[in-house]
């Protein structure tokens, strides 16, 4: 069981890179939130994965800002807010059967707004 979740975690921290990598190209796509998300699954699944993430010249510094406390880039909140409200808002309007599902998910990204508003912000000049 515990080489199956192994697997698993790569699968899963290697689609995020990709979709991070994604993020660099495309404006609306958070590159900072999925390299968290990739880092967070190799670093329990594969040390030599981890290591390379770690200490990639275009990756690495994304991760390593965010663990030093200098917080993610302005450009990856915004990203991840409109994100964010535009699939919670689609689905408590056009997915939630009931008034508390929708709700729910108002609630939802009022509270993703929040802890992304608290989250340092990365400041030019800052980077590593």
């Amino acid at each position: 069981m515990k080489q199956v979740m192994k697997v698993l975690l790569i699968v899963i921290g290697s689609v995020s890179l990709v979709l991070g990598v994604l993020g660099i190209i495309l404006p609306l796509v958070p590159t900072t939130p999925f390299l968290l998300l990739t880092a967070a699954c190799y670093v329990r699944s594969s040390d030599r994965l981890y290591n390379w993430l770690m200490t990639n010249k275009w990756f690495g510094s994304y991760i390593r800002n965010y663990k030093a406390g200098r917080g993610i880039p302005l450009k990856a909140k915004i990203s991840v807010l409109v994100m964010i409200w535009f699939s919670f808002l689609f689905s408590a309007f056009y997915i939630a059967p009931n008034i508390y599902l929708k709700v729910g998910f108002i609630f939802g990204a009022c509270l993703f707004t929040v802890v992304m508003y608290r989250m340092k912000t990365l400041k030019p000049g800052d980077e590593e």
